[in-house]
């Protein structure tokens, strides 16, 4: 597809797209770093067979002739160029007589959108191509962005000096680790999806499925949402979207994701939690429904802190599941226009109302509602009520919030930061400030995108090893266990001959 859209004109070209790839990827796994001159390094390091496959290396009349260091950095301006979109033109209001160049702008324009979508076409292919076969089809995803500083230096305010990397913008770091602190950085946001594993399953590997670098002035969540629209688009979409309250504060997010038929799984920004008003009667509260008679504190019922306590974990369980009796049960999914019919929580048999008298049948180890509204709302007249779906549009998900439930489901979630360190681990990719020094977002998405085709390789390479191992202890009937090493007693201490010297001690 690349191939095709580099210009062919004058002499053949001795590196192709393949051998600047294969030199990028080695760079990065050997070197940690992603130098176009490391690149060809690597590549010049190879075997000869290896080189002359890759066109690094090609017979002549005077011997072997290796390819220069500008036939390689000319091969990778003439690939980054049908994929390269900045600069992106700017539309604005043109006069009627400047008609020719508003039609010339307007051209770059659409330009830039085929040059865009031909480079997440391109990345989206190398990621695809990483991941193995048989590991293609879980779509159960963890999102998330983090900082990546661009290796130019911002805007001189006093000499007026414009920045080397045009696209580039400050953005906030935010920490989350003990005792780090908040930060600004001059680059872009990069997001990553991670394919989780499922609820309930183990031990799946954490392969990175798409790759997404943008300005740190755009909108995170825009961008991520779009992402997985278009991977709904091509019939592979989410079923499970795990996503921090970073992407939850956002408003449309989680009603895009339940647009392309994903199921959020997000933690919810404090500002988002508790009640947030009534529909029909009902309080809305954490994306659900909660009968009018619920109490107070079991609204405001929050998530559990970190390193708590196995007895405050339990005591939090139970306020949830108590919580769980008053909220409203979902008769049917929604439709596809996003209206949803629940259940009164008594007409369901989790409570006990005087304003439902079959309810009054139930054991008293349910709640009993003492004092009922006395002028009973339409969620109250009804044994269910329809939800329009902009009803708990920002919050609604899953799984209740913050039951049970939803932590064990959520705690999926640190997939993506498992991924994260791994890209940034000197052991790893080491992807940090200065590991590219390219400019613009095509070249760091580029970059970045074949930092995780690398990550994805080394996780496959690694559970192949595992396997083989394993097939090995199988064959000759040995454990894992039997390969401890052996702890020998230690022997008793020998008796050291006495001396008849005075000057020698003991």
């Amino acid at each position: 597809m690349l191939e095709a859209a580099i210009p062919s004109a004058g002499p053949p070209r001795q590196l192709g797209v393949h051998s600047v790839l294969v030199g990028i990827l080695l760079s990065i796994t050997t070197s940690k770093v992603a130098h176009l001159a490391s690149a060809y390094r690597a590549l010049c390091d190879l075997p000869i067979a290896d080189q002359i496959r890759l066109g690094v290396a090609r017979h002549s009349r005077n011997g072997l002739k290796l390819a220069s260091y500008r036939q390689l950095e000319h091969s990778f301006a003439q690939m980054m160029a049908p994929i390269d979109p900045s600069p992106v033109p700017s539309f604005r209001a043109v006069a009627p007589t400047k008609r020719a160049e508003a039609l010339a702008e307007r051209r770059k324009g659409i330009e830039s959108a085929c040059k865009e979508a031909m480079l997440v076409a391109f990345t989206d292919a190398l990621l695809e191509a990483s991941v193995p076969e048989q590991d293609r089809a879980r779509r159960c995803l963890a999102v998330d962005w983090t900082d990546y500083e661009t290796w130019a230096r911002p805007k001189d305010k006093a000499s007026c000096q414009l920045s080397a990397d045009p696209d580039a913008a400050w953005g906030h770091a935010k920490r989350n680790a003990p005792g780090a602190k908040d930060s600004l950085f001059f680059g872009y946001y990069a997001q990553v999806a991670v394919m989780a594993p499922e609820e309930g399953g183990k031990g799946d590997p954490e392969f990175i499925c798409r790759v997404v670098l943008k300005s740190a002035g755009v909108e995170p969540a825009d961008e991520m949402a779009g992402l997985l629209e278009r991977m709904a688009g091509t019939g592979a979409g989410p079923s499970d979207v795990l996503a921090d309250c970073g992407y939850s504060f956002k408003t449309g997010f989680s009603a895009r994701l339940r647009k392309i038929g994903a199921d959020p799984v997000m933690d919810l920004h404090p500002f988002d939690r508790g009640p947030k008003g009534t529909f029909e009667g009902a309080a809305c509260a954490n994306g659900s429904l909660y009968c009018p008679a619920v109490p107070e504190p079991l609204l405001s019922l929050g998530p559990l802190k970190r390193g708590a306590s196995p007895m405050v974990v339990e005591a939090h369980d139970r306020s949830c599941a108590e919580l769980d009796r008053y909220r409203f049960a979902p008769l049917q999914g929604p439709d596809k226009d996003g209206y949803e019919r629940v259940m009164c929580p008594a007409s369901a048999g989790k409570l006990r109302c005087p304003l439902v008298e079959a309810s009054l049948t139930l054991s008293f180890n349910r709640p009993s509602i003492a004092k009922p509204p006395l002028l009973p709302p339409r969620c109250c007249r009804q044994r269910s009520i329809t939800v329009p779906p902009n009803v708990n549009d920002k919050t609604r998900q899953k799984h209740p919030y913050p039951s049970p439930t939803h932590r064990r489901s959520y705690a999926r979630r640190t997939a993506a930061e498992r991924a994260y360190a791994r890209l940034a681990d000197p052991a790893g990719e080491g992807v940090r400030r200065g590991w590219c020094r390219l400019f613009g977002t095509a070249k760091n998405t580029l970059m970045y995108t074949l930092a995780a085709v690398a990550h994805n390789l080394r996780i496959s390479e690694s559970r192949e090893g595992q396997e083989q191992a394993e097939a090995r202890r199988a064959a000759f009937g040995t454990s894992a266990q039997s390969r401890r090493r052996r702890r020998h007693e230690p022997s008793p201490p020998s008796e050291a001959p006495v001396s008849d010297d005075p000057a020698v001690p003991g």
